[in-house]
């Protein structure tokens, strides 16, 4: 999350009276401030309202758990859909340790336990089909060879997250206080969830080993390295894109 373009308290009149606009300065796709340091403000560059309005459907589903809450329904602001959050207790970690990654594939599993077989409305942007388009864009002769390589059948369990970064997660004096960014949650493959976490989460084997077990996932470390393999493709290629 980050800035895209700067707002002032009168681009806010209407919607929400606050003294203080803070912009962030992390992430790469969308405009995110910190008002009152009470709220987040969210304004999506790559989204519609019906992506929106189906974010927070899925938070409603999610309510219990440690999860962004809307309090808002979706905005327009300078023209863009925009969502207002509470703002979580923490901040994001730069560096994950062990005991980060045993509560967030904790999270992961609990929340795949929810949304198992549940219906997404949202486009199934990470699936095959939709990789292999993404990677034909680039023209670039190492991410098509790469995609080739490709050695899995992806599944439909359910809704995942399918970004799960270190910096979609808040934590608060060593615990997991909230995730965040559920706008591209969408029908697809769990393990590949799962292993969008174990490459960018995990530093070595014992790491990823750490994921599994907390996860409860019985998979063989050089079969569940053809998913990580799929998600660092994806994602290397997703931000490719943003440069070209």
């Amino acid at each position: 999350m980050g800035v895209k373009f700067k707002l002032t308290k009168k681009d806010l009149k209407g919607i929400i009276n606050v003294k203080k606009i803070i912009p962030t300065k992390d992430g790469i796709t969308d405009t995110v401030y910190i008002l009152d340091n009470k709220y987040i403000l969210k304004i999506f560059h790559n989204s519609s309202k019906k992506d929106l309005k189906n974010e927070i459907k899925l938070l409603k589903l999610l309510k219990k758990y440690k999860v962004s809450k809307p309090i808002s329904k979706s905005l327009t602001i300078c023209n863009k859909p925009a969502l207002l959050y509470k703002k979580c207790i923490g901040q994001s970690i730069k560096k994950p340790k062990k005991k980060d990654i045993k509560q967030i594939g904790k999270f992961l599993k609990k929340f795949h336990n929810l949304t198992k077989n549940k219906l997404s409305n949202n486009k199934k942007i990470f699936k095959k089909q939709y990789l292999k388009k993404l990677v034909i864009k680039t023209k670039n002769k190492s991410l098509l060879d790469k995609y080739k390589k490709i050695d899995i059948k992806l599944k439909n369990n359910g809704i995942i997250h399918g970004d799960l970064f270190p910096d979609n997660s808040i934590f608060y004096h060593g615990k997991l206080s909230c995730v965040i960014d559920f706008n591209q949650a969408c029908n697809g493959d769990f393990i590949f969830d799962l292993a969008v976490i174990a490459f960018s989460w995990c530093k070595s084997n014992n790491d990823i080993k750490i994921l599994l077990k907390s996860y409860n996932l019985n998979i063989s470390l050089k079969k569940f390295k053809k998913y990580i393999f799929y998600a660092s493709l994806y994602y290397t290629t997703t931000r490719y894109l943003r440069k070209i």
